[in-house]
């Protein structure tokens, strides 16, 4: 019969591809995990593991029972919150993953809120592209998400917190008069700046533009909306600035902003977490701050 600790040990040394920085993680000895480990395969009935110079590679059923074990190890962490807090709301560790086109722009002023309200909650981040967070979030690694919705997975379990609105930004050099409203037409005779391949904000951007045709969309390897907006500054191009980067992007007058003609573009943010998971309210009280953390800069962007 398998054992958590067995599964446990696996997955370390599969998520740190090292045994002995697994021993480490999991605090035995390195003789003890491979023991562990060698059990696991004697029990399965076949080799999980090879080991080579650069360290270690699955075996392709490796792979099928890593994925395995990341989902039950995740379900078992469920069965402990569950328990333990059923009383207490927020505390303990959470693990939160946060999308770059978001993450600067929130936590700043969410984190004094979670310290001051749930002094209890033992907060972890992780701030990376949307497709790897839902992943670690199905593995068990995480256990809520700060995105853009829609995700599509059966398994998850979504929550809108508030509409996020584009804003069209352009050198301030640029003449247009301040009563003009933004179209996508605007943008089709100008170099077009978005974040490059892989961000959600990049795509939203091109979809609600209907610009996936426009030959003069450039990413220049940009991952952060930073320095985007200093590209703009210098009359290298255009962007859409979401609503929520406002107030943090846009505090050098230095740029202009237009908003867009009705409906105008906008993306949903939310949260997310496992279906499985007993956290619901607890992370239902954690948008409640997200929303009390953002009004500031929703509310600033309304005198563009």
């Amino acid at each position: 019969m398998i054992s958590l600790k067995q599964l446990r040990y696996f997955d370390s040394v599969v998520r740190l591809k090292h045994f002995g920085k697994a021993a480490e993680h999991c605090s035995v000895t390195q003789p003890a995990l491979s023991m562990q480990i060698q059990e696991l395969e004697k029990t399965l009935g076949v080799q999980l593991i090879e080991r080579s110079r650069g360290g270690i590679i699955l075996t392709e059923a490796g792979r099928d029972v890593a994925r395995r074990a990341a989902r039950m190890l995740g379900d078992a962490r469920d069965i402990v919150d569950s328990a333990r807090r059923q009383a207490n709301l927020l505390s303990g560790p959470l693990h939160l993953g946060v999308i770059p086109s978001i993450a600067p722009y929130v936590l700043p002023a969410l984190l004094p809120l979670v310290r001051d309200k749930f002094p209890d909650l033992d907060l972890h981040l992780r701030e990376t592209q949307t497709h790897t967070l839902v992943d670690e979030l199905l593995d068990g690694a995480l256990d809520l998400l700060l995105l853009a919705l829609p995700v599509e997975s059966p398994e998850v379990e979504t929550a809108k917190l508030f509409d996020d609105r584009f804003l069209l930004a352009m050198p301030k050099s640029r003449q247009l008069s301040n009563r003009i409203r933004a179209t996508p037409k605007l943008l089709e005779h100008d170099r077009l700046l978005l974040l490059e391949e892989g961000h959600c904000l990049r795509d939203q951007a091109l979809s609600f533009c209907n610009l996936r045709r426009v030959d003069n969309i450039d990413t220049f390897g940009a991952s952060n909306l930073s320095t985007i907006v200093q590209m703009v500054a210098n009359g290298l191009g255009m962007t859409l600035l979401p609503e929520l980067s406002i107030k943090l992007e846009c505090r050098h007058d230095d740029i202009k902003l237009m908003r867009f003609t009705d409906p105008q573009p906008r993306r949903t943010v939310g949260l997310a977490w496992r279906k499985s998971s007993p956290r619901k309210r607890h992370f239902v009280e954690f948008g409640k701050l997200i929303t009390a953390a953002t009004s500031g800069q929703m509310l600033a962007s309304e005198a563009v």
